[in-house]
């Protein structure tokens, strides 16, 4: 018996899951073409948390509805193909460096002016894992794959055409529209090795998104075949970009060509090669590429060890087959013909999405010498910290590991850990000090292999150090690099106040739970802290106002001046300006973030007005029309009050777990999973946000949710019938489910954890999730009141 159920195991396991990806959920918005509020993917060639992403990147006429994050646009004209990408994100666009560009002919163009070269694609993009292809419009086609540092490039010229490939050094992804957080090429490079065939370089890049400063990208590229001719060239920047030489107010120059080097020099000139092959040459141009942050040695050490064959289909076959080992085969549902194929490719794609960030740059750290992991583009913690690393936590423990202590080790040398780091360097904090509550959520879940003493003086200092402010343009007020920047009202007023901060009322919410993560950890490492920080865990009781009324509900979050009283005239909870950098509450309304108190349900469900009045406001969020603020990108298409396209609301369709009416967890979380995420280009309901959206449905279809910084999931209904889940390393977590006979047969009738009839609602880590354990679900058409015992823990309970 033992053997057959081995066998069957080995079965699954040899399951190509990659089929049911779709690499292009998410790459288009509302707007038929456009990428405008769509999921700001990259799309392309990627390994798991690989540092290489290799794909096209694009300009689009329309600059109204610009959106160039992930280098992939649906219908911009295509600029270069480069090496690193970010996916999913927000803001102004980061990286797009370290190119080529395929070039049929030179007539007409000026290698310092991509707009003359650049591209309409024709037909339809072709992608899948560890793939993609595309065919430009002057008859060159593209092909792409992968590794970890590396890339492989098949361009297939019209026969008997001109065949050129363009490296431009100082190439990055723009930002359409200017400002604070465009790029800036510094510096670069390029020299070649006698014949053509091999050229090395560097190209130094800042700021984008994070306001980050230069970081440096060596690289070795390799063709196939000796070009003909090959000659670098070098020019002014021609980018209008502030603090650095450019080119002002004239025609755009014309290059200078040399023969095997150049450097950009002081003037931070553009540097970069031509490469040329005979029309008598074969139609086909394979080149293959390896990037490295410390030199370029070791980027062609990459490319030589990455991608040993010219035969792009290998490297396309390993990439399948590292998804399949290391991400896909984590978590195994039945695939055969009776299963709804949908279902298969959202899970699967959404496990693809939330596995291209961060990237894992370990040995890869220019800025320091140590042992320790290195990691970048946490793009931000802010996204990731609600559901995407507590299940990094179950199905990748080994680098949830590294990433952590990549994190406390950020601290030790830069002075904080970062919210968002890229490029690098930390930057920028959209709320709290994230990092915190990842560690928190963490410890209590007992993650082995953490230095806690170090890791709990890393959060301290967070919780106690107002960072310098760097007057960034984004927000002035106070720092958005690092730490928490209203700590000079936070820890003197218990609050952040509205006339000397910007986000007061959604940073004095987070705030809150940083502080409630600092309680957890301490209560092991430092016990005599608890009590300090589980108090400041209910500062946000500070800015509560309870005579607040909309919409017939009564107590609200709401701002509250420095001199202590509430600045409510005129006030509406609904609306948060912009709902940005300069508002009241960022990337939701003081409404929403009404609800975002996980750490003490008790008080807040008192707070609103009992179990009652509580139950109905929560209803009132998911009714159409209810949405009074207009979030542009991030809630194109939603009308209701609660955004699942922002992180904010992640957790609020299940609070009804704290009424002990789980089945409207389902119905609510279930409609909103069917309403906003579809296998399409418009799949997700904004911006993936380094695959926290696709996270947040992967719990969905799991029928589990947790709740961070506490040891807890609250159970809810689970989409296939069969989940084996690969969790903490080795061990094996099966969740079943009976009675999904019809599109309506998902609510609760009963549940077994590990065989024992289960009568509460959630679930504590130590159940299921160290040994591994079973879930029976056992589901049906009536929405029924199924558990009887007490209610999810507010561990964070103290009413001020």
């Amino acid at each position: 018996m033992a053997s057959a159920i081995l066998s069957a195991g080995l079965a699954v396991a040899q399951v190509d899951y990659s089929q049911y990806v779709s690499p292009l959920i998410g790459s288009e918005g509302p707007f038929p073409g456009l990428a405008f509020g769509g999921g700001d993917i990259f799309v392309g060639a990627a390994l798991p948390f690989g540092v290489a992403k290799v794909g096209i990147d694009t300009y689009e006429d329309n600059t109204t509805f610009s959106t160039l994050n992930g280098g992939y646009t649906p219908q911009g004209r295509v600029t270069a193909i480069s090496m690193m990408h970010e996916s999913g994100t927000g803001g102004a666009p980061k990286y797009g460096i370290v190119p080529q560009m395929p070039l049929s002919t030179l007539e007409g163009v000026d290698v310092l002016d991509n707009t003359t070269y650049w591209q309409q694609r024709v037909g339809e993009d072709t992608a899948r894992v560890g793939y993609f292809a595309t065919q430009l419009e002057s008859g060159v086609g593209v092909q792409l794959s992968a590794g970890t540092h590396s890339g492989i490039m098949e361009y297939d010229f019209p026969a008997g055409g001109e065949k050129h490939v363009l490296v431009d050094l100082s190439h990055y992804l723009p930002s359409e529209t200017g400002g604070s957080g465009n790029q800036a090429y510094v510096a670069g490079a390029i020299d070649l090795q006698p014949g053509g065939k091999v050229y090395t370089g560097y190209t130094t890049v800042g700021g984008g998104w994070g306001e980050s400063a230069p970081m440096t990208v060596y690289v070795c590229g390799e063709f196939e075949q000796a070009p003909d001719q090959a000659n670098t060239f070098s020019g002014r920047l021609t980018d209008p970009i502030q603090r650095y030489h450019t080119w002002s107010n004239g025609p755009v120059p014309q290059a200078v060509f040399s023969n095997l080097s150049e450097v950009s020099g002081p003037l931070n000139n553009r540097v970069g090669a031509l490469f040329t092959w005979s029309n008598a040459s074969s139609s086909t141009v394979r080149s293959r590429v390896g990037i490295s942050l410390i030199s370029a040695d070791k980027a062609c050490d990459f490319k030589n060890k990455e991608i040993g064959s010219w035969n792009l289909n290998n490297t396309v076959n390993a990439a399948v087959q590292k998804w399949n080992t290391d991400v896909f085969s984590k978590i195994q549902v039945p695939t055969d013909s009776s299963q709804n194929r949908t279902n298969l490719v959202l899970l699967y794609s959404s496990l693809y999405f939330m596995h291209l960030m961060p990237s894992d740059r370990t040995g890869e750290n220019p800025l320091w010498s140590n042992d320790e992991p290195s990691w970048d583009d946490f793009y931000t913690l802010w996204d990731i910290f609600r559901c995407t690393t507590s299940l990094y936590h179950l199905i990748q423990p080994e680098r949830y590991v590294s990433m952590i202590q990549a994190l406390i080790d950020i601290w030790r040398w830069e002075g904080f850990m970062p919210d968002g780091r890229s490029g690098n360097y930390n930057g920028l904090v959209q709320g709290g000090s994230n990092a915190d509550n990842v560690l928190a959520d963490a410890y209590v879940k007992k993650l082995a292999g953490i230095n806690w003493t170090e890791a709990y003086q890393a959060m301290l200092k967070d919780a106690e150090v107002v960072p310098y402010n760097t007057f960034s343009f984004t927000d002035f007020t106070a720092s958005v690099k690092e730490g928490r920047g209203a700590l000079y009202d936070w820890i003197p007023l218990g609050y952040v106040s509205s006339d000397r901060s910007t986000r007061a009322v959604s940073r004095s919410v987070e705030y809150a739970l940083n502080d409630f993560s600092l309680s957890q950890v301490a209560r092991g490492v430092a016990p005599n802290d608890t009590q300090k920080y589980l108090r400041r865990s209910a500062q946000w009781q500070n800015i509560w106002a309870h005579n607040v009324t909309h919409k017939n509900f009564t107590g609200f979050l709401a701002p509250r001046l420095s001199s202590g009283a509430f600045n409510i005239s005129g006030y509406n909870p609904a609306l948060c300006g912009g709902c940005e950098w300069s508002a009241i509450s960022y990337e939701g309304t003081p409404f929403e973030y009404s609800f975002t108190i996980p750490h003490d349900m008790q008080t807040l469900i008192h707070f609103m007005g009992g179990p009652a009045e509580f139950e109905r406001r929560l209803d009132y969020i998911f009714m159409p029309n209810t949405s009074e603020q207009n979030l542009g990108a991030n809630g194109a298409g939603i009308t209701t009050l609660i955004n699942i396209g922002n992180e904010p609301d992640f957790a609020t369709p299940y609070e009804y777990n704290y009424l002990n009416k789980q089945y409207k967890s389902v119905q609510q979380s279930r409609s909103l999973a069917n309403t906003y995420f579809h296998d399409a280009p418009y799949g997700v309901p904004g911006n993936s946000d380094a695959g926290a959206l696709n996270s947040w449905l992967i719990w969905q279809m799991l029928g589990l949710y947790p709740v961070v910084t506490q040891p807890v999931y609250l159970i809810e209904s689970p989409w296939f019938s069969d989940i084996n889940m690969t969790i903490n390393g080795n061990a094996t977590l099966r969740i079943t489910a009976t009675g999904l006979d019809n599109a309506n047969s998902y609510y609760v009738q009963s549940v077994k954890v590990n065989g024992q009839q289960w009568n509460q609602n959630w679930l504590e880590h130590s159940d299921v999730m160290v040994s591994g354990g079973t879930i029976e679900y056992e589901l049906g058409s009536e929405s029924k009141l199924w558990e009887s015992g007490d209610v999810p823990p507010s561990p964070g309970h103290l009413v001020l």
